[in-house]
């Protein structure tokens, strides 16, 4: 199991920003090994429970809520990561625990009992959440990533824009998924998120950047665009 509790802020950015911020880091930071030349690829399925508890709990700024989701970086891959993030404060916890492929589509299909397999203790614990608030698939959400790494206090800072999502297929695997984007191709999400507090030559690059911070998170992005589009 993987475990990371740090702060993250968020920001929403144009096109051109993007270029030039993502141009200054590359100088100064190391570029994640999976970036290539365009960034790579992130989709995640997110769970909710029947009545969208952690959805309406983040419309609401509760302040400790969490979500559930599975995540993939490839639809051939054999296996997918189960996360549970939890906001505590100015900070997130987030957990993972890595499932094969077999049992990541056994609890999409709503099978938690593969869970108890794993001998973490957070596969116990994420099993009991899911099985007794009852949680269910909601959307698929993929993106494109670009990341870059300060080592020297665990600091990343990512770009992600082509923002799309389903509610009409949770098959994380497939490679047709019929998507719609969720934001404006020409804005790009920047997330800075670090352990404590920021170097100083970062924050004055991020501090170039003449934006407020973004509080809407993605799974909030892609359920808001479903939910409209029943009124």
């Amino acid at each position: 199991m993987n475990k990371v509790f740090r702060e993250e802020k968020k920001f929403l950015i144009s096109i051109a920003e993007f270029r030039s911020t993502a141009g200054r880091l590359e100088k100064v930071m190391m570029q994640d090994s999976h970036n290539g030349t365009h960034g790579y690829m992130i989709r995640s399925l997110y769970f909710d429970t029947p009545y969208d508890t952690d959805y309406f709990e983040k419309l609401a700024g509760i302040e400790l809520r969490r979500k559930v989701r599975l995540r993939c970086y490839d639809p051939t891959q054999n296996f997918a990561m189960l996360e549970m993030k939890q906001k505590q404060g100015s900070r997130q916890l987030k957990r993972s625990l890595r499932v094969s492929r077999e049992d990541a589509k056994r609890l999409i299909d709503g099978d938690y009992s593969v869970l108890l397999r794993y001998q973490e203790p957070f596969a116990a614990e994420i099993y009991g959440l899911m099985q007794t608030r009852a949680y269910i698939p909601r959307t698929i959400v993929q993106y494109n990533r670009k990341a870059f790494i300060a080592k020297e206090n665990k600091i990343r800072v990512t770009f992600d824009n082509r923002i799309v999502a389903t509610e009409s297929c949770f098959d994380l695997f497939s490679e047709r998924l019929n998507m719609n984007p969720v934001l404006d191709p020409y804005n790009v999400v920047l997330e800075v998120k670090f352990n404590g507090f920021l170097l100083n030559y970062i924050q004055s690059m991020i501090n170039c950047i003449d934006k407020s911070e973004l509080s809407v998170s993605k799974y909030v992005l892609a359920r808001q665009n479903a939910y409209q589009s029943h009124l």
